[in-house]
C-alpha cells in the first residue's frame, strides 16, 4: 500500500503521530524478497521498503516541524520471512534448509539498504521465530 495507496498509509502514520506517538514503525512487515515470493513480488521489495520509509519520514519530519521540542523518530520494520535457517521444512530430511543463513543476511540487508536510504532512524527486527534468522538481520 506504501506504493498504491501512499495517501492511506499516510494518514495511519499521522493518526500514531497525531496521538502523540514519538516513533512510527514502517509499513514493511513481511516487505523481504522470501515473503514477497508468495506473491510473486520480488522484484518490489526495494521499492516497497524505500517508499514506506519515505512516507514515515515524511510524516515524522512535519510532526516534529510543527513541535520541535519532541522530536519524532522512524523505526525500520524488517522481518518476519516464513522461512527457517535452522530447521527443515521437510520431517522426512532433517538436513534439508530451505534457506541459508547467508541468504536470510542477504534479504535482511537489502530490506534495511532501502529503509535506510529511506531516512528510518533505527531498525527493528521483529516477530523472529528462529534465533539464526535473528542471527543473520543481526548481521546487517
Amino acid at each position: 500500500m506504501s506504493i498504491t495507496r501512499p495517501d492511506i498509509v499516510t494518514s495511519i502514520y499521522e493518526q500514531y503521530l497525531e496521538a502523540g506517538a514519538d516513533i512510527i514503525l514502517t509499513n514493511t512487515f513481511n516487505a523481504s524478497r522470501i515473503s514477497q515470493a508468495d506473491y510473486k513480488a520480488e522484484h518490489l521489495v526495494r521499492e516497497i521498503n524505500l517508499a514506506a520509509a519515505k512516507l514515515a519520514r515524511k510524516a515524522a519530519d512535519k510532526y516534529t516541524a510543527m513541535n520541535p521540542s519532541k522530536p519524532r523518530f522512524v523505526a525500520g520494520s524488517i522481518g518476519p520471512t516464513n522461512k527457517t535457517a535452522s530447521l527443515s521444512p521437510d520431517v522426512n530430511d532433517p538436513g534439508y534448509r530451505a534457506v541459508t543463513f547467508d541468504d536470510m543476511v542477504d534479504v535482511y540487508g537489502e530490506q534495511a539498504l532501502a529503509l535506510i536510504e529511506g531516512g528510518v532512524d533505527l531498525l527493528m527486527i521483529e516477530t523472529v521465530f528462529d534465533t539464526l534468522n535473528a542471527k543473520a538481520a543481526l548481521l546487517l
